[in-house]
């Protein structure tokens, strides 16, 4: 493999995984940040959404 061509592809394999990573690490904290603070459902016609929490 000739030296242009060698670098080109460490540097897509490099971008690819850097990629990677970062989708994985924001898969990781949306799962562990805050799993209690989801939206409370209300039952009352024309009512806004609000969080589970004051303090979410």
């Amino acid at each position: 493999m000739t030296r242009p061509r060698l670098f080109a592809v460490s540097s897509a394999g490099l971008l690819v995984a850097g990629f990677v990573a970062a989708n994985a690490h924001l898969v990781i904290v949306a799962i562990g940040s805050q799993p209690d603070c989801l939206l409370e459902v209300s039952q009352e016609k024309g009512a806004a959404p609000r969080a589970a929490k004051p303090s979410c």
